[in-house]
């Protein structure tokens, strides 16, 4: 079955579930200008972190990395993470279970 959804016509701000009772789990984030997400994890999840459009600082675990349009981070979900916009942005996030090999 294919689904297909218009970012920018999702509600919810700052997150917004794209495909709800779906895997994997995929969110949009949407941040104004020094608006932040308080320090959390995703346990048992693999994070693909796609800035769509705008400046974003992401902490993870301490550790800081500057994103900017286009960039994609990908990261382990035990991870610390805390996202803060340095201008407005907005973010597709990906958080896929993580598989046992």
């Amino acid at each position: 079955m294919t689904s297909i959804r218009p970012l920018d016509e999702l509600d919810g701000h700052p997150h917004a579930n794209v495909f709800p009772d779906a895997e994997p789990k995929t969110i949009r984030l949407t941040l104004d200008a020094d608006e932040s997400v308080a320090a959390h994890s995703h346990p048992d999840r693999e994070i693909v972190f796609y800035l769509v459009d705008g400046a974003i600082e992401l902490d993870l675990d301490g550790a800081t990395h500057d994103l900017t349009a286009g960039d994609v981070a990908r990261f382990d979900g035990d991870q610390e993470i805390a996202p803060r916009a340095l201008e407005a942005s907005t973010a597709l996030i990906v958080l896929a279970s993580r598989t046992t090999d």
